[in-house]
């Protein structure tokens, strides 16, 4: 570790804003927007007003009350993307109990493990994840409700007679009805736990993230005063709501503000989420890498490379006309009225960053962690750097580990408002991301520049140190490896000094074009000589060989390293 660092302390948030309780942030925009629209979910007939979701929180804690639900108790909660998911989740956290959302991906061994290490005393279910779950592996519930409709599923105590007569003790609570004034929610401080997330990280060892009040309450309200979304905002919730990234900002922003929100429920292959763009006009998109990569590679690369297209686009003038028709039919496949969209969660390919900086395309590229829940860095589309990953927040310090910082690559380190408490039940783990300043080491490598701007080159325990001392970032190399034609995912390896590239071919393009199996190695072959024209001499990779399944991956959609590496 070198001693000396760079060091940003931007002035903080108005300390009223900081300070402000995040729950009632809720208690406020039910009763402002109280007749307005709030969820959907896509596909049905759902449609919940933000006084239809108010009275359903306020039914699940007189639930949690009669079942014995004391503030700070865990309750798990595992399901697709929906509004009932939605309004589990802001009951528990607005009763003063502690979130621990499950991806729907996790096996049920994963979740049974979660809900016994996280003290789990309740779990919400969907019914076709309830299935695949054995309640004795899961001894301290009290029992299991469906995410669905929140009927019993499991009970140890009476819950199914509590359900029953719910509504005769909510009509008894509430004799008028439940009004917006009848909102209210305890006095609870940030410096409390809301969630404990789990992840399931590329180095393979899952760790439960726990996250305050305030780190939600400073990603909140980043989205408040920064305007991503407003009142009436339309969002297409379709990232998986118990992942950081979709949960701050598709769902938690988007309620703060009384924007209307519609989840999509189901895995957003680009058909089907071209056609929900179409439907809902989402008037801001939150989004991975790999959707704008696969609309990239798909629609807009085929086209280009035409031999008639390359004339085209060398002609001046005639060029900028062609782009900008290009930004138009992409603008519009996306719903039309969208002001940006904001890419974070993993690196995103260099080659369609280029491009759609080219044509102008209304993007902007953030990075975060869910220890940071997830917000560490943003810069509107407007005012986006290219390779870049935005701007440090102005409630969060940077410094990289470097002699020089803004030139020479070092780990990327934070902290501030958004910083995670630590891992749950696991103090070596959170010792050796936390040092005793506070200082959160992300495990990223990068640099800044003078104003505080980050630029990721990769993970520190990816890199690969050459036989000449040269640092070699794999992802720089597979983001090239992946543009190319017929491959669908790639992991770069090393290999006895060398590097060896493993490759799952791109199959539906294959048999598209009529190619036979045995042609697929030759064109490999092709693509290697292609990527190491592209490459610095020392990231010439020796070899392709094809892997003859996708990669696993992490509930982001990083491929998990560590299973790979010693498969050459």
């Amino acid at each position: 570790m070198c001693n000396k660092f760079s060091t940003f302390a931007a002035d903080f948030f108005d300390t009223i804003m900081i300070q402000e309780s995040f729950i009632k942030l809720y208690e406020k925009s039910f009763r402002e927007n109280w007749e307005l629209k709030a969820y959907a979910d896509y596909d049905t007939d759902t449609l919940l007003t933000y006084g239809d979701v108010a009275r359903k929180i306020a039914r699940l804690h007189l639930f949690f009350g009669k079942i014995g639900i004391k503030r700070g108790d865990k309750i798990a909660l595992v399901g697709k993307n929906s509004s009932h998911w939605a309004v589990i989740y802001l009951a528990t956290v607005t009763y003063g109990a502690v979130i621990v959302p499950i991806l729907a991906e996790f096996n049920p061994n994963d979740m049974h493990h979660i809900v016994n290490h996280s003290d789990s005393v309740l779990l919400f279910a969907s019914g076709k994840i309830w299935e695949s779950l054995e309640e004795e592996k899961m001894p301290a519930i009290k029992g299991a409700l469906s995410v669905e409709d929140f009927t019993c599923l499991y009970q140890k105590i009476a819950i199914k007679s509590i359900i029953k007569d719910l509504d005769t003790d909510f009509a008894a609570k509430y004799p008028d009805g439940f009004r917006r004034e009848d909102v209210s929610y305890p006095e609870i401080l940030n410096t409390e736990v809301a969630s404990i997330n789990y992840t399931s990280g590329t180095t393979g060892f899952s760790k439960g993230v726990v996250t305050p009040h305030n780190a939600l309450a400073g990603n909140v309200t980043f989205g408040i005063f920064t305007k991503l979304l407003v009142r009436h905002s339309r969002v297409l919730c379709f990232l998986p709501m118990a992942h950081a990234y979709g949960c701050a900002f598709d769902f938690l922003t988007a309620t703060a503000v009384g924007s209307e929100v519609t989840f999509l429920g189901k895995t957003p292959a680009p058909k089907i989420l071209l056609k929900a763009f179409a439907e809902v006009k989402p008037t801001m998109i939150f989004s991975v890498p790999l959707i704008l990569e696969k609309v990239y590679k798909s629609q807009i690369l085929p086209t280009i490379n035409s031999r008639s297209m390359k004339m085209a686009l060398s002609i001046p003038l005639l060029n900028e006309k062609i782009y900008g028709e290009i930004r138009k039919k992409l603008v519009n496949a996306m719903g039309g009225e969208f002001f940006q969209i904001i890419v974070g969660g993993a690196p995103m390919s260099k080659e369609v960053e280029e491009f759609l900086l080219k044509i102008k395309f209304p993007f902007t590229i953030g990075y975060g962690m869910t220890e940071c829940a997830p917000l560490i860095s943003y810069t509107p589309h407007t005012e986006f750097k290219p390779s870049s990953a935005g701007k440090i927040l102005d409630i969060m310090e940077v410094k990289i580990l470097s002699n020089n910082p803004y030139e020479e690559v070092g780990e990327i380190c934070v902290r501030g408002e958004n910083v995670m408490l630590g891992y749950y039940k696991n103090d070596e783990a959170t010792a050796e991301v936390i040092d005793a300043d506070g200082w959160l080491h992300t495990g990223d490598l990068g640099t800044i520049d003078a104003d505080g701007t980050i630029f990721i080159r990769g993970r520190s325990k990816s890199m690969i140190l050459s036989s000449n001392g040269q640092n070699i970032y794999p992802e720089e190399i597979e983001a090239k490896l992946n543009n190319m034609p017929f491959v669908m995912e790639s992991l770069v390896v090393e290999k006895g000094g060398k590097l060896v590239a493993l490759v799952y071919p791109d199959y539906e393009s294959i048999d598209e074009a009529r190619i036979h199996q045995s042609d697929i190695q030759s064109l490999m072959e092709e693509n290697l000589k292609n990527l190491n024209k592209s490459v610095a001499v020392y990231e010439n990779v020796s070899s392709i060989r094809l892997y003859p399944n996708e990669f696993e991956k992490t509930p982001k959609r990083s491929i998990k390293r560590y299973l790979y590496s010693q498969i050459v």
